[in-house]
């Protein structure tokens, strides 16, 4: 019974075993089930790094098979058909632009007021033609503009030979209003300083007792005609003027004529007229009847009457797009009058006058170092009379280029800036950093001895082949010294580059009778005698 009893025990304890065998297989087969399926579950999910790297994957593969597809082929998926066309990615060539600093010439400007805008346009232009502003301490730079006279503060007497300043040493024994006036030439209305030439005024006011006279300043302020009585013959720095009392009239007012004029050498002396238009300034104020106490009658003021305010003048400038000069010939010719005596006188007065004055030029300019680095650009003022004689009143060493009162005088302004600009080398078709020489090939593209001879015949014949004596000979390009053949590469680049400026010396060959050619400095005769040449070959040069 006791075995039998142990035998069922051992056969229910194996039972239990294999139940509880059973029941741990089963558990753990559970387990390993639940395993894989959050395997496979984190396999997709983005939450883990597995799930991460396969959306990078297919993302990829999506993209070049995209890129793969030929244009159609979306359409012919969605329509069930098998695109025909090979894979050929398309490839996207990307520029990459790189951008650099191009290196231009420089300038700066002097003066008291140098970002005022009455040097607006001289900004533009230079801006426009490639010429970048740089600071007032460098000595860095290839154009000085100055509004004021330079010399007394600057020291110019030592710049390298490819800078550039807008005026000459000695400007003002022209544009000194004192000296001007007072200079004896006849286009320049009688004139004496004061107090030192108050006896010679009285004698002439004697002899001349219909006379009337105005005393100026030197910076033009307080015009008035004076009776005799008076005038203050002891204001030092003033002088007495006559007064042109029949100046001749549009529309019953009276102007002035403001010649824009550029000394681009002195010994050889060159000089140039801008004729693409004139400053016309018309007082406010009707000339009759005449009051000597109402000066808008007879001084122009920085309220004139410009061009197109003038009713006979206002078509021409307004409707049918002349300048301020032609407007005006137009009107003078309709009265039956002949404005080009007008103008020829106008060219004379500036060429006497400057012709005068470059001996004193020349004698400062041998205290620099290279008298090649200076240009000048004034504005001379003159008057006509009713008998259309021309009067030479003044000359003004920094014109007015402001438009901000008469805002139609802009395109003057900058036409005039251009081209002196242009005339002078400042503006040029060539890219370069600076004003220095060029490379050879580049100076000799511009300019070469081809450019600069004449006078074959005499040149290649007796006595010029044997001696440069004679004075005919000394124009052939054996004879002359580098120095000659410097000034005359200039003339020829201002030539070439004269645009609207018109040169009145050397003297043009219509005008030639006007000249005593042997009171001329034999560089003077030098230059003259090679324009005649040039003229005989190229009639531009005449």
């Amino acid at each position: 019974m006791t075995d039998k009893r142990k035998e069922a025990t051992k056969k229910v304890d194996e039972r239990t075993e294999d139940g509880v065998k059973t029941t741990h297989t089963k558990q753990a087969a559970l387990v390993s089930n639940r395993i894989e399926q959050d395997d496979r579950a984190s396999f997709f999910d983005l939450r883990t790094t597995t799930g991460q790297i396969l959306f990078i994957v297919v993302t990829i593969a999506a993209v070049t098979l995209v890129q793969c597809l030929p244009n159609d082929s979306i359409k012919s998926l969605l329509k069930l058909q098998l695109p025909q066309q090979h894979c050929k990615p398309e490839v996207q060539l990307v520029e990459k632009k790189i951008v650099t600093h191009e290196s231009r010439p420089k300038y700066w400007v002097f003066g008291r007021n140098p970002t005022g805008g009455h040097l607006l346009h001289v900004h533009n232009v230079l801006q426009r033609i490639g010429i970048e502003q740089t600071s007032n301490d460098t000595t860095d730079w290839d154009l000085l503009w100055a509004h004021d006279y330079p010399f007394r503060k600057l020291n110019l007497q030592r710049m390298k030979r490819h800078q550039l300043v807008n005026h000459f040493p000695g400007s003002g024994y022209i544009t000194n209003k004192v000296d001007l006036s007072t200079t004896k030439l006849q286009y320049i209305p009688a004139a004496f300083k004061l107090p030192a030439e108050t006896a010679q005024f009285r004698e002439y006011a004697e002899a001349n007792p219909d006379k009337q006279f105005v005393q100026k300043h030197n910076q033009h302020r307080h015009i008035q005609i004076k009776r005799i009585d008076e005038i203050d013959f002891s204001n030092n720095g003033t002088f007495i003027q006559e007064f042109i009392d029949d100046p001749l009239l549009v529309d019953g007012y009276k102007f002035d004529i403001g010649v824009y004029t550029v000394i681009t050498s002195i010994d050889p002396l060159r000089v140039y007229i801008y004729k693409g238009d004139i400053l016309f300034r018309y007082c406010p104020v009707p000339y009759y009847p005449f009051n000597a106490t109402n000066v808008d009658k007879y001084i122009v003021g920085d309220d004139y009457l410009p061009t197109w305010e003038v009713p006979s003048l206002k078509p021409y400038y307004t409707k049918y797009g002349f300048g301020m000069k032609d407007s005006f010939d137009a009107y003078v010719r309709s009265t039956g009058r002949d404005p080009t005596t007008i103008w020829e006188q106008v060219e004379d007065a500036i060429r006497l006058l400057i012709l005068k004055k470059e001996p004193l030029f020349t004698g400062l300019l041998s205290r620099y170092a290279y008298k090649r680095s200076f240009f000048e650009m004034m504005r001379f003022d003159l008057v006509v009379d009713n008998k259309l004689k021309v009067h030479l009143m003044e000359a003004n060493m920094s014109p007015n280029l402001s438009s901000a009162h008469f805002k139609p005088n802009r395109l003057l302004y900058e036409q005039v800036i251009y081209n002196l600009f242009q005339l002078v080398g400042v503006g040029s078709s060539i890219r370069r950093d600076s004003f220095r020489k060029q490379q050879s090939d580049t100076e000799a593209m511009l300019t070469s001895l081809k450019n600069l001879a004449t006078a074959a015949n005499l040149c290649s014949e007796l006595p010029c082949t044997e001696s440069c004596a004679p004075v005919e000979c000394q124009l052939c390009s054996t004879c002359m010294e580098e120095s000659d053949l410097d000034d005359l590469r200039r003339a020829y680049r201002e030539h070439m580059n004269c645009g609207d400026m018109k040169r009145i010396f050397p003297v043009p060959k219509a005008d030639q009778h006007r000249i005593d050619y042997e009171s001329l400095s034999a560089k003077n005769q030098f230059m003259s005698r090679w324009f005649e040449e040039k003229c005989k070959v190229d009639h531009s040069y005449c």
